[in-house]
This record gives C-alpha cells, structure tokens and sequence, in this order.
C-alpha cells in the first residue's frame, strides 16, 4: 500500500511541476497575447486595457495559482483565441486523438509481439538475417515522412482515402475508421520496429540465463524453453517500453495529424502555440502529461502481477 500511495504523489507532484514548467515558460518566451489579438497597430491604452482584463499584468505565481485553482474546480479558462471556454474547444478533439493513438496503439502490439517472439526464436536464422535489416530501416523513418508516402499512395494513387478530407465519425463511421487507420499505421510502424527490437533482446538476454539451461536439461525445447520461463521474465521491460511507447504515439500524433488534416489536439496545440493562446496550451501539455504519467502508472501495476520480486521494492 505504501508503494501505491508513493506512486499517486509522484503523478500528482509531476503534473503539478509540468504545469508550473509549462506557466513560467510562457513568461520567458517573446510574444505578448494582447498583441497577438490587436494587432501591432493596437495603441498602448487598449493593449493595456487589454492586459488588465486578460489578468496579464498581475504576478506570475498570482496568476498561476488563479488558474490552478480554477482547474481544480472544472474551470480550464477561456481560449484567448476563439474567446470560447477550453474545455468546449477539446471536448471534440480529444476523442479524436485518443482515437487515433488507440488504433496505433493496437498496431503496435499486434505487429510487434508476433514478430518479435518470431524473431526471438529464429535467432540466427536466414529469416532473422533478413527482417532484422529491414526492421532498422522502418525504425529509423520518421512517421510524418511515412503519412506523407501513405497519402500518396494509399490515397492518391490507390484512391483508398481522400487526403485531407476528413471523415468525421458522425457523418461517416466506417469512412472515419479507414482514415485514420493509414494515419495511425504511420505512427505505429516505427513504434513496432522499436518494441520487436526491444522483445528480441530482452528475450535473448533471457534466453542466455542459467534457469534456461536448467529448464533444456529438463527436456524443453527452445520454444518450450521460451514460452514457458523466459517470456515472463522478458516482458517486464517491455511492458515498460510500451508505457513509453504509447506516450511517443501521443506526442507523434500531434505531428501527423497536420500531415492527415486531422482535427485533434495537436493541430490545436501547433495553433495556439504560434497564438500565445496560453490557456490552451496549459491545458493540452497537462493532458498529455497525465496521460503519460498514467500510462507508467498502469505499467508498473502489470509488471507487479506479473513479476512477484517487484512487489518488495
């Protein structure tokens, strides 16, 4: 219980510190919002007016825990841009990009696992001679770079999807599924090359450990030997590479969504970035921050059940 209790204060001591980090950055960097919405021709008056209504001009520590506060209690603010209140502006988008990481997420694991385990346990073989290869060059092709390739081809040429034509789940739900399956499979393939890498070395680094030779003397095969002792102990490390790995879904999609037109936080969060749209901002970063921290969280619970030893630290 202890542990568990020390886990919850981390995540909550890590949002508060990447909201406080996100606050004080906009301070540092140039740009004024009350320029940003009147103009460079605005006089000083109304851009001090301006300030004086936005609460600019006040502390920042005062002003931060202002908006802490409101956050607490439901109230994300109101975007400096649209002049509509945040959360009304994601409440469309984050289904969106949960949506599309879900779907990369599911790629990955169903790409990943398989071949991993394949290649784990072909190792050295002219099959592992050749995937491995061509699981280097998948791994180092950035996804924006794919979704480009996938809107030419899949799109383009096959005429499978409309780039740029966004099919929204109302309207279309099929349609809308199709599209962002390419989107998602540009994040996921350099996703899934990473945790083949990752399973086939954590499992040939099990594979070489004294319990294996023990379980061989017993009359296990190498499968055997593999599927029945080394995998457990394997996937351990793994299932902490995916936590990591669902959190860089996220932070990709945001990239990938300006290549697909796709109306999610991130093309939200590129926007108000360039806008000064601060409360926006603050409140995409502590989204995706939470989602991070939480991800890590369900992890070390799975790895807990399935590794007792872990138990005791």
């Amino acid at each position: 219980m202890r542990y568990w209790v020390k886990k919850i204060l981390l995540l909550l001591i890590t949002l508060f510190a990447v909201s406080l980090f996100v606050f004080l950055a906009f301070q540092i960097i140039p740009g004024d919002p009350a320029t940003r919405m009147l103009g460079t021709s605005a006089t000083p008056e109304r851009l001090e007016a301006l300030r004086e209504e936005l609460g600019l001009n006040r502390p920042v520590l005062v002003r931060y825990g202002d908006w802490l506060g409101n956050f607490l209690r439901g109230n994300a603010g109101t975007s400096y841009t649209y002049s509509t209140p945040v959360s009304a502006l994601l409440q469309d988008k984050i289904p969106v990009t949960l949506t599309l990481s879900a779907i990369s997420f599911l790629l990955v694991l169903a790409i990943s696992l398989p071949l991993g385990l394949l290649l784990a346990h072909r190792e050295d073989t002219l099959l592992d001679r050749i995937l491995t290869p061509i699981n280097q060059v998948i791994m180092s092709i950035p996804p924006f770079f794919t979704g480009i390739l996938f809107c030419y081809v899949f799109g383009i040429i096959l005429k499978l999807f409309a780039p740029g034509n966004y099919v929204a789940f109302q309207t279309d739900p099929l349609g809308h599924f199709v599209y962002l399956f390419f989107a998602a499979l540009a994040i996921a393939l350099p996703k899934s090359a990473m945790t083949i890498k990752m399973l086939r070395g954590s499992i040939g680094i099990e594979m070489e450990q004294d319990y294996i030779r023990t379980a061989y003397a017993r009359g296990n095969t190498r499968y055997g030997a593999l599927r029945r002792h080394a995998l457990r102990n394997a996937i351990v490390p793994v299932i902490t590479f995916l936590a990591m790995t669902l959190a860089d879904i996220i932070a990709g999609s945001i990239v990938v969504e300006q290549v697909f037109s796709i109306p999610g936080i991130g093309r939200l969060l590129l926007s108000s970035i360039s806008g000064r749209d601060y409360p926006v901002v603050q409140v995409i970063v502590v989204f995706i921050a939470f989602v991070v921290v939480a991800t890590n969280f369900i992890a070390d619970m799975i790895n807990q059940r399935i590794d007792p030893r872990l138990r005791l630290t």
